[in-house]
């Protein structure tokens, strides 16, 4: 039983290490060890496609991997592109954009649970090519950091890239919730059903 349990947690302990790996790129970054840097964001990124691969392929998915996975993620690309930032090598209004996009998105969907009417919220395509542009702006930045490559002036349209992506997929997020989002409803008991029918009946009609 404990071996099936380790086996079928494979992903999530994938996932677990790429979560772990975050305070280390940051103390990379900090500390001006970029290749090491790079080596380490270009390993989690790998990772990333190995526990989704090993969780579709051999049906391990599990609703811990379901959350873990997208948390383990944005940690990972909000923490790179944050302590960049930090180290002058990201445009601080790109900085900005991100962290508060992805705040209101987190507080939006706290406060739909915390009032018991949870949404479903899955990725958008804009929201996917997003995280993308993120992903190549972070590793572009650490390979030109780190190695000295050639990046043909890519990072400043890149950067536009990015906040253009991250602007217009959170007005669409807003736009979703405010206009389209999916809430579910309140479940009624067959008592109170019976009420809320007779309290739209109108007075002096037979109950």
């Amino acid at each position: 039983m404990a071996a099936n349990a380790v086996i079928g947690n494979i992903p999530n302990f994938i996932t677990l290490l790429r979560l772990v790996c975050v305070p280390l790129l940051v103390w990379l970054i900090l500390h001006d060890n970029m290749e090491s840097a790079f080596w380490l964001f270009i390993a989690a990124g790998v990772s990333d496609g190995l526990d989704g691969f090993i969780a579709k392929r051999y049906r391990l998915v599990t609703e811990l991997g379901r959350y873990l996975d997208p948390i383990a993620d944005k940690a990972l690309l909000v923490s790179a592109i944050v302590t960049l930032g930090m180290a002058g090598q990201i445009a601080t209004f790109l900085v900005i954009l991100v962290v508060f996009r992805d705040i209101m998105i987190v507080g939006g969907i706290l406060l739909f649970h915390t009032l018991d009417r949870p949404v479903e919220m899955s990725p958008s395509f804009l929201s996917k090519f997003n995280t993308l542009a993120q992903i190549v702006l972070v590793g572009t930045v650490l390979s030109e950091l780190g190695f000295g490559l050639p990046v043909f002036d890519s990072i400043p349209f890149l950067s536009f890239l990015v906040g253009i992506t991250t602007v217009l997929s959170g007005i669409a997020y807003l736009g979703r919730w405010v206009f389209g989002v999916r809430v579910m409803p309140p479940d009624w008991s067959a008592d109170e059903k019976t009420d809320k029918i007779l309290s739209r009946k109108r007075p002096g009609e037979k109950r």
